[in-house]
């Protein structure tokens, strides 16, 4: 393992500064982990991050290596020795990152531990959004086995203490360090940190103690929600470890657009075509909400884009007995085809208030009739 090239093992480069260094070896030793990672090579291999990071974090060493490889590193046995006891000091800052505390001083892998949380997308049509829903949902998790209740072990018997490392889940190892051979406490591999062996295995989960399975659920949907949000339901999610409580479920809502309304917040909006007498005059006029369909009165003289508010019509407060409103914005639109009784009563209109259409004014109706149809 000392006979690695330490720039190899961290992945950098033999430039690299010595935040690249760091920040290699906190990504490497996190997946490594025993207390983590399961695989039969993640021990060695987490030895061996380590003793790559000793080397390159300490300038001298560094130097020596990059001087004379890894023959300037080897004195009797692995690594040499240096001085101080500040060898270990950077590995443990960044050790008690990932796992609350250096070797001795972390949790105890027998410590109840909360299952994963799971996220569900659920998609909601534009109402659905508004108002709200009550609706059954499905999915995948991991839940205590019914049949050993969690023990991994076959009914009738149970998991018996440790037999390497008596139930306390750590057994010393003699490793080198750069302070020369210690002995150190890793997971036990016999029972994987649980201080438990299981003897006679559950036939339902394996020992595992957990199993997959189709959980179903009644959800209510609030009134209000807006696409991308996410509602959270405790202990919705897998089983824990070790007698530890479920993890949680998150609902991530994915709401559909409207072709008629658009939404921001509480508030929706919408439009409506009308007639240049209905603006010119003025008129009563039926307007779609999402609560349904509601009278309008478009004053006389209306313009074109203008904005009528209708107060309570639009989509609920989040959590609020709140409702907010519809704004509706009108629009006036030129007809593409007259008869020859409305372009004369057009032309007697404008007259009237003294603007007197020419024969060429005249034409520019069919103008615009032939564009329109063209």
């Amino acid at each position: 393992m000392a006979d690695r090239d330490p720039y190899e093992v961290l992945g950098v480069d033999k430039n690299a500064s010595e935040d690249e260094i760091k920040k290699a070896f906190r990504g490497l030793s996190k997946k490594y982990h025993p207390d983590i990672n399961k695989a039969p090579d993640a021990e060695e291999k987490f030895k061996e991050i380590n003793d790559a990071y000793e080397t390159l974090k300490d300038p001298q060493k560094r130097a020596r290596f990059d001087q004379y490889g890894s023959a300037g590193m080897n004195q009797g046995q692995g690594f040499s020795g240096g001085a101080g006891g500040e060898q270990f000091g950077g590995f443990e800052d960044i050790f008690s990152q990932f796992f609350g505390g250096g070797g001795a001083t972390r949790q105890s892998p027998n410590a109840p531990r909360q299952g994963s949380d799971l996220q569900y997308r659920m998609d909601l049509t534009f109402e659905e959004g508004v108002f709200g829903k009550k609706t059954d949902i499905s999915y995948d998790r991991e839940e205590v086995c019914k049949t050993c209740d969690g023990s991994g072990a076959k009914p009738g018997t149970h998991p018996e203490t440790c037999s390497k490392c008596n139930g306390s889940g750590y057994v010393e190892v003699d490793r080198q360090t750069p302070l020369g051979r210690m002995r150190t406490r890793v997971v036990c591999d016999v029972c994987n940190g649980t201080g438990k062996e299981i003897k006679e295995k559950c036939n339902i989960c394996h020992g595992k103690g957990k199993v997959n399975e189709k959980h179903t659920l009644k959800v209510t949907v609030p009134a209000g929600v807006e696409d991308g949000q996410q509602m959270r339901l405790d202990s919705q999610g897998e089983a824990g470890e070790n007698g530890g409580p479920y993890g949680d479920l998150y609902i991530v809502f994915h709401v559909s657009p409207s072709k008629e309304f658009k939404r921001e917040g509480s508030t929706i909006y919408s439009s409506v075509n009308i007639s240049f007498p209905q603006a010119a005059l003025g008129d009563e006029i039926k307007v779609n909400t999402v609560h349904g369909p509601v009278k309008l009165t478009v004053p006389s003289g209306t313009q074109t884009g203008t904005s009528f508010k209708l107060r309570g019509k639009g989509a609920p407060v989040l959590n609020s007995k709140n409702i907010g409103d519809q704004n509706v914005t009108v629009n006036i639109v030129t007809p593409r085809k007259m008869s020859g009784e409305q372009r004369d009563a057009l032309k007697q209109f404008s007259e009237a208030g003294g603007n007197k259409v020419k024969e060429k004014d005249s034409n520019f109706f069919n103008k615009i009739k032939d564009a329109f149809n063209g």
